[in-house]
């Protein structure tokens, strides 16, 4: 019998270890529904590929954490930059593919003595950029304000948006389609992207990939007649690459769906975490670029800082991570003046 240390002294793969990287690279780019199902069918096939995936992901993260060093920035790297990450940080990340892999290869679904989970609603808030991946392998982008309720039935899979904005990348299930609610609108599809938001008293879609049918319930009426469909009419087909607005009370006009340029696309997604890359950029309109996208805000106190030039590539939600570059190479002084306030100025 093998023990784990020694099966991870044995030779690796070629074909394995080359799909672990590919799969990490679809991973950062962000994976499509589908390419989401191929890859918990892939991480579900072999511990071999699980051990591998891991493997990658460990060494991802090491030169991650060095490309925020550049030799502009001091004679070497900041010690802090070179220490290896928490063990608890990956396995956060990991344990959800690791659920959702089990979850295909055993073909079963277990909940505790009393409790349905497919019939249980559950709530998301998010005071902050927060993502989160559902019990059937769909990966939900929440923005800042963002509250949507889960509604999973055998049947069919249900959200309600509360308020805000959020992406969602279907897992694909033609026996259980997605329908995300806001208002009298329903928007449902199968397997595919698109960003929903609730904007006052409109309802803004955008198409990533696939196709979704908007669907509108008619007002209540108490006038005599047949009951309405349990099903809303389709008011509006949104393919890929194109939006929609419409009103999340019934009107007599039907939405019009308007092509989106990827410029347009980027625009609006503008919102979800990305790497931000400055060469010699000031730090003025780097801060300003960070307060865009974070609740914790930067203020330089200092005004003549704000031209120190930047030259870095960083997340754009990893905002104390970017004050202690700042701390380590310019030798600027961070204080927290409020619980989402960073006050930046020279170190007297």
């Amino acid at each position: 019998m093998k023990t784990p240390d020694s099966r991870r002294e044995e030779p690796t793969d070629p074909a394995i270890e080359a799909a672990a990287a590919h799969w990490l690279v679809q991973h950062d780019r962000g994976l499509s529904a589908a390419q989401q199902d191929e890859f918990l069918q892939w991480l579900a096939a072999s511990p071999a590929h699980v051990d591998s995936f891991a493997r990658h992901r460990r060494m991802w993260a090491d030169f991650n954490v060095l490309a925020q060093w550049r030799p502009e920035h001091s004679a070497e790297p900041n010690p802090d930059l070179l220490a290896r990450p928490k063990p608890a940080t990956p396995l956060r990340w990991f344990a959800p593919l690791l659920a959702a892999a089990a979850a295909i290869a055993v073909a079963v679904s277990w909940a505790p003595p009393g409790r349905n989970d497919a019939s249980d609603a559950i709530a998301f808030e998010a005071t902050s950029y927060r993502q989160e991946t559902l019990s059937d392998g769909t990966v939900v982008d929440l923005n800042r304000g963002a509250h949507v309720m889960l509604q999973f039935t055998p049947g069919e899979r249900r959200v309600v948006l509360v308020q805000g904005e959020a992406q969602f990348a279907v897992a694909h299930n033609p026996a259980r389609p997605f329908v995300v609610r806001a208002g009298g609108v329903d928007v449902r599809a199968i397997g595919t992207a698109f960003n929903v938001k609730l904007d006052g008293s409109q309802l803004e879609v955008l198409v990533t990939e696939g196709t979704v049918h908007v669907a509108q319930h008619p007002l209540p009426t108490s006038a005599p007649g047949p009951a309405p469909a349990a099903t809303p009419p389709v008011v509006a087909r949104v393919a890929a690459g194109h939006r929609t607005v419409i009103p999340v009370t019934p009107t007599s006009t039907r939405p019009e769906v308007v092509p989106a340029s990827p410029r347009e696309i980027e625009r609006l997604l503008d919102w979800q975490p990305r790497l931000l890359d400055f060469d010699s950029t000031p730090l003025a309109e780097v801060a300003a670029t960070f307060n865009r996208r974070n609740r914790l805000q930067l203020v330089l106190v200092d005004a003549d800082i704000g031209t120190l030039p930047i030259v870095a590539s960083i997340r754009s939600d990893n905002v104390e991570g970017f004050v202690r570059l700042l701390e380590a190479t310019l030798g600027l002084k961070a204080e927290r003046v409020a619980p989402n306030e960073i006050a930046l100025r020279r170190a007297r």
